[in-house]
């Protein structure tokens, strides 16, 4: 598996702080433009807010952040590092604040953006990205079950199932599971189950609480 994560979901939390909305809204995306975009949308949506804060990491080399206002450094580099200490990459997060009146100080604001921003990714979760196989495997129906469960016991899915003389499933595992399922399955049916690995791909897990 890989050391990073991405996002499991989009997510919104709230709090308040001295009387001051802080609204966290985060967003799984690919792209800068898509990040971008995100970051439009909740400006446009909180215009009337004192302040929208952002940051985004794309991969492992695109990080930007913007403070919107607030004094340089308590804001957006402080929600970029929620995501840099949890290994997270691939997330947009923009936190909009409603000025309540009373000051925060630095080291407030500091502590209420990275509130935000973490709050944000607990909400959402995240998946670790890792490299997976997708195969085909030949089932006769009396098997099914227990090719099944060969395949959720390493963590795999079922994603598909054809239904002719045989039963054809379409599954996907982490690859390096892949071998370990062929030999169970060549057990379990002396031999007469092959399956056939047709694609690998890097793509997220399940979801993991942060």
């Amino acid at each position: 598996m890989s050391d990073f994560r991405v996002p499991y979901q989009a997510a919104e939390t709230e709090f308040t702080e001295k009387r001051s909305r802080f609204i966290g809204h985060l967003l799984p995306v690919e792209t800068e433009e898509q990040a971008r975009e995100f970051i439009t949308q909740m400006k446009k949506k909180y215009y009337d807010a004192r302040h929208n804060c952002w940051c985004y990491l794309i991969g492992r080399d695109v990080l930007r952040y913007g403070d919107d206002g607030e004094p340089q450094g308590t804001a957006g580099q402080p929600m970029l590092n929620v995501f840099q200490r949890e290994n997270v990459t691939n997330v947009v997060c923009v936190v909009t604040r409603y000025f309540g009146g009373i000051l925060l100080g630095a080291g407030g604001l500091t502590r209420a953006y990275s509130k935000s921003a973490r709050d944000a990714l607990a909400a959402a979760g995240a998946a670790e990205m890792g490299l997976w196989a997708t195969a085909d495997i030949p089932c006769p129906y009396a098997l099914f079950e227990r090719v099944r469960g060969e395949v959720t016991a390493l963590g795999g899915t079922v994603d598909e199932a054809e239904y002719g003389a045989d039963i054809r499933l379409r599954v996907s595992l982490p690859a390096q599971t892949a071998e370990t399922l062929r030999a169970r399955l060549t057990e379990l049916s002396a031999g007469g189950i092959a399956m056939t690995v047709t694609a690998e791909e890097y793509r997220p897990g399940g979801r993991v609480e942060i």
